[in-house]
């Protein structure tokens, strides 16, 4: 995801500003939202790391191609369930809520997203089976979960944040992540990157809670009952608090129990930008034009949080 801060309103997509061609299929996947990926990959490296486990590099890249084509695939079926929601969004903050707009202003049809979303997912097969194949076979139950949680987010019959769940379908889906990238280095299950990465997932979540806030009034028109949606704007202001303060804990847990390494406290940081979008949001909740600043902090205070977690892990592996 993209936190750099806008000078100005950026333009939606349009057929003429991105031409047919693998440059168009490609923006459909919306790359610059797909660094929380990265970052979880990066704290699975790490906590293989800080086991004492040895990082084969050919695994390691593969396990990043792996999810961030998966995230990109999940993204564009994000993209064709939500069409309808979206089309009547007028209160979206592109290009931070409201999809892609590829669909709407007309650069791909809801066919071509559909075949390119579900294509990116089926791809990524071949790689897990080889990276299973090489790990061990605990990887494929993680494989396919996160390819469950990636199309039941949006898809029918599950619709997941259609039915309040997509919080719980986020921290499922990024926590795999981090377990998944640690086993493959590992090749077995571990205490570590289920305690870091629980609380990394938990901070993307609450990027996608609080874009459910300039969204609300067009997913609850739409049959996308989000939290948001649910209880109303004003209600949900006290969830963003609540998550992360729930990353919080998560991590406090994990060094008192001594599972995570003490240096691991050092990503409490990334939560002052949350305590900061939380005093953005707090007035502007039925605001959505005054919602760009909370959103933007939230992006802030997940990389960081990331970042800081991963230079932790490292550290504490070389110094273990």
């Amino acid at each position: 995801m993209n936190t750099t801060v806008l000078a100005k309103p950026v333009a939606e997509p349009s057929p003429q500003a991105i031409p047919a061609g693998p440059r168009r299929l490609f923006l459909a996947t919306r790359p610059a939202f797909l660094s929380v990926t990265l970052v979880a990959v990066f704290i699975g490296l790490a906590t293989a790391w800080a086991g004492g486990s040895g990082i084969d590099a050919s695994r390691a890249v593969a396990t990043l191609l792996f999810a961030l084509i998966a995230h990109a695939g999940a993204n564009v079926i994000n993209d064709y369930h939500d069409m309808a929601t979206d089309a009547v969004n007028i209160e979206r903050l592109f290009p931070f809520t409201g999809g892609s707009r590829f669909i709407q202003n007309g650069v791909l049809t809801p066919t071509s997203t559909a075949r390119l979303g579900y294509g990116l997912l089926l791809a990524v097969i071949p790689a897990g089976l080889w990276l299973t194949a090489t790990s061990g076979s605990g990887l494929l139950l993680i494989g396919l979960a996160g390819l469950l949680v990636g199309w039941a987010y949006s898809a029918p019959p599950l619709r997941l944040a259609a039915r309040g769940l997509g919080e719980t379908g986020i921290v499922a889906g990024w926590l795999l992540v981090v377990i998944g990238t640690d086993y493959v280095q590992r090749h077995h299950f571990a205490t570590l990157p289920l305690a870091a990465g629980l609380g990394y997932a938990l901070m993307v979540a609450n990027v996608l809670y609080i874009n459910q806030f300039p969204d609300a009034v067009a997913d609850g028109a739409a049959g996308k009952h989000t939290l948001v949606a649910r209880i109303g704007r004003r209600a949900a202001r006290w969830g963003y608090p609540l998550i992360a303060l729930l990353a919080a804990v998560s991590l406090l847990a994990g060094i008192a129990l001594a599972v995570l390494p003490a240096p691991t406290f050092l990503a409490l940081l990334g939560l002052v930008p949350a305590m900061a979008a939380t005093r953005a949001l707090w007035p502007h909740a039925e605001q959505p034009a005054q919602l760009l600043p909370a959103i933007k902090l939230t992006l802030l205070a997940v990389h960081l949080y990331g970042v800081l977690l991963i230079a932790a892990l490292v550290y504490s592996g070389v110094h273990s």
